[in-house]
């Protein structure tokens, strides 16, 4: 083959590829396939699993209650109450007798009882992130991780969001906080927990759910706080994201296109999924801030680990920034932060630091580590030791902790 035949088959086949990369974006313009890609709901990751037998990933015989919820639109969720294990093994025999499966009244499990009876009990409500279902991957070892710091005390329940799983609907901004909602409004009115004894916990896209949902419910005229909130792996919005984000950890799939700032911005205007959580967070920040005559304190620890090939930590840094912008009555810089962090931050070892922001109102923590990716992080101590400050912020574990 000649050079010149060469030279044109390398640019037919370069052609080719443009070509293919541009209809590749003008699908994902497409609000449908823009959600297959945001959520990844479609990838279950537990085809062949049932997620009303939640012994099959490693938990003991009903210390899982599976049940379901319906939201405020009557869309059905799957959910899972996982007791903390110290617990379970106090009521072993009892809980071992009890029927297995879905349960159409959780009021009626032995498991609902232990959590809504004890006015002890604290509760993580768990957001967790895209694809697969409440038993894909590290979530089941996450959930354990929960309750790590007081076994007898901290239980969790999680939800699989609409379009996930085999909870109904298809998934969207709007339809994710009313499903968060729904959890809340499970929590407090039929559980029987107050705020103060609750801690929201969400990872990857469930970070953005959770700054969303914290901010709607401190807006509203009898504001709601929690006593903590503890994000791992967020991200800034879904703009930054689509600059960042490498599938699988590897394929950036619009890392091409963040090369043309207009272009990259051009297309962002076809997402309708936006999902502004430094804003949501920082508004939540502010509203505490402003709330006068109010002792609640809110208490946010964001986590993130530097070898994170899907959504790179610089994402926490923005967070983090937004979050102490709104506590400062004048303005400052991401590099003027970035410089103050590097006065303030506290090393822990070789693997990991943590820098802390607080006011009279509250506590902002940013906590990286050096390992972790972006999923197997969830099961890690500093996850299960956040949870735990989270709780102790409010008092709400005296001498157990």
């Amino acid at each position: 083959m000649s050079p010149l035949s060469v030279f044109y088959s390398t640019v037919y086949a370069l052609g080719i590829c443009i070509t293919g990369y541009f209809f590749c974006l003008a699908i994902l313009a497409i609000p449908f396939f823009q959600n297959q890609v945001i959520y990844l709901h479609s990838v279950t990751l537990t085809w062949f699993q049932d997620v009303t037998v939640p012994e099959q990933w490693g938990f003991l015989r009903n210390q899982v209650s599976p049940f379901t919820l319906k939201t405020a639109d009557r869309v059905t969720l799957q959910a899972w109450h996982i007791l903390p294990l110290e617990l379970y093994r106090q009521h072993e025999e009892e809980l071992v007798k009890e029927l297995d499966g879905n349960s159409t009244d959780i009021a009626k499990r032995l498991g609902f009882r232990l959590l809504h009876d004890d006015p002890e009990s604290l509760l993580v409500l768990y957001l967790h992130g895209a694809a697969g279902t409440l038993g894909s991957g590290w979530r089941p070892p996450s959930y354990r991780a929960m309750s790590a710091g007081a076994p007898g005390r901290i239980h969790t329940v999680a939800i699989d969001y609409r379009g996930f799983g085999t909870s109904g609907g298809s998934p969207s901004e709007e339809g994710l906080l009313i499903d968060a909602l729904a959890l809340v409004d499970w929590a407090i009115k039929e559980a029987g927990i107050p705020p103060s004894r609750i801690v929201i916990f969400g990872q990857s896209i469930g970070t953005a759910v959770g700054a969303s949902l914290v901010r709607h419910l401190a807006a509203q005229p009898d504001p709601v706080l929690f006593a903590g909130i503890v994000f791992v792996a967020p991200f800034a919005d879904v703009e930054m994201l689509t600059a960042t984000y490498r599938v699988a950890g590897t394929i950036p799939l619009l890392g091409p296109l963040a090369r043309f700032p207009r272009l990259l911005a051009f297309f962002n205007n076809f997402i309708v999924s936006k999902w502004p959580s430094k804003e949501n967070l920082a508004a939540f920040v502010r509203q505490c801030e402003e709330m006068s005559g109010n002792d609640q304190k809110y208490h946010i620890t964001i986590i993130h680990a530097q070898d994170d090939y899907d959504i790179p930590w610089s994402h926490s840094d923005q967070m983090f920034w937004h979050a102490v912008r709104a506590t400062r009555p004048d303005d400052i810089t991401f590099e003027e932060l970035e410089e103050e962090k590097e006065q303030t931050k506290k090393s822990l070892g070789p693997a990991s630091w943590v820098v802390e922001h607080q006011t009279s109102k509250g506590t902002i923590r940013e906590e990286i580590t050096k390992w972790g990716l972006h999923d197997r992080i969830m099961s890690y101590p500093v996850v299960s030791l956040a949870v735990l400050r989270a709780f102790q912020s409010r008092e709400n574990l005296g001498s157990e902790a």
